[in-house]
């Protein structure tokens, strides 16, 4: 590791002991810095040789140490990429019409108003050029329009993990669920429809419910329990996006004149990539929702070979037989 590298290490350690109730133990520097147990004790060590005002305190079994606030208030300046970072959110929080933006907004202007008159003077025009030059919040095409309640309330269920009572109507049949009892576990925000993932008592099983669909959700005191040995990361990679069915296997070869380009995309968390000898590229992975991977295609024209899944090979279909499906919505 570079000095450099080991001195921007430490800095963080030390943010990271100021900035947590506990502190920080051993294992916390392991996972954060991705170091063994070694390097992580010598991290430690070379800064309670620098800094004495460190305090070590048990919980348990398990040693913490810990700086108490202010006690290095330079190390913690507020730099414009952070918040660049900060409005950067907002905006994205604004456009998706999302509740939290209110608190953000007000975080921020505690920040700033936190930062000295002299370093502010410094920051703003950094900060402003940024501002103006990012395009990257600005998320074109068409997005659903979503009640800023609807996500409030799912975001307090959540959080405080209890059911929910909803009435809900599903997108394909337009059918109204009354008092569906739902145990939400998260939402996902994808390109275009957002969708809560939630446990259905009814149907005995996790299903995906449009977040536009929600006509009346009520928050009750019941705590909900996820299932048993559930993990929402590996439910996720199952599936190329949103839709669920049984995993097969995906292999897609693209041509050498957008290999470059293909190269710099995530098609699926799990995938592994091949150059071959002609320059083409091999993708590799395995998740369901042919329907997805089928649209997506779409974007690559005949700069792609499909090999499997064999379904894919077929003929470009019409618009009529490309209607999405809601197939785990509520009948």
């Amino acid at each position: 590791m570079a000095r450099y590298e080991r001195l921007d290490h430490l800095l963080q350690l030390i943010l990271l002991m100021q900035g947590r109730a506990l502190g920080v133990s051993l294992a916390d520097i392991m996972e954060e810095f991705r170091v063994g147990r070694r390097t992580a004790e010598r991290m430690r060590d070379a800064l309670i040789r620098s800094l004495p005002q460190i305090e070590e305190r048990m919980e348990g079994r398990v040693k913490y140490w810990r700086l108490s606030a202010g006690s290095l208030p330079a190390l913690a300046d507020v730099t414009a990429n952070e918040l660049h970072a900060g409005h950067h959110a907002l905006t994205i929080l604004r456009q998706q019409g999302d509740p939290l933006q209110e608190d953000l907004a007000s975080l921020l202007a505690k920040v700033r108003a936190w930062i000295p008159q002299r370093r502010r003077n410094k920051l703003e025009p950094d900060l402003e050029a940024q501002l103006l030059g990012d395009g990257v919040a600005f998320r074109p095409g068409p997005r659903e329009q979503l009640n800023p309640d609807t996500l409030q309330a799912l975001r307090e269920a959540i959080l405080k993990g209890v059911w929910i009572r909803a009435d809900h109507r599903a997108r394909a049949s337009r059918k109204l669920s009354r008092n569906a009892r739902l145990g939400p576990i998260a939402m996902l925000f994808g390109d275009g429809r957002q969708y809560l993932l939630a446990f259905s008592e009814h149907q005995e099983d996790l299903r995906l419910y449009a977040l536009a669909g929600f006509e009346r959700i009520e928050v009750t005191e019941d705590p909900y329990v996820r299932p048993e040995n559930f993990n929402l990361e590996d439910w996720l990679h199952q599936s190329f996006g949103i839709w669920r069915e049984e995993p097969f296997d995906v292999v897609w070869r693209f041509l050498p004149e957008v290999a470059d380009e293909a190269a710099n995309y995530v098609f699926h968390p799990r995938q592994t990539m091949e150059r071959l000898s002609d320059g083409s590229l091999m993708v590799r992975f395995r998740a369901g929702g042919w329907k997805e991977m089928d649209w997506y295609l779409y974007r690559w024209g005949d700069k792609v070979e499909v090999l499997e899944p064999e379904r894919l090979r077929r003929p470009a279909r019409g618009a009529d037989d490309r209607q999405e499906e809601d197939a785990q919505e509520p009948a």
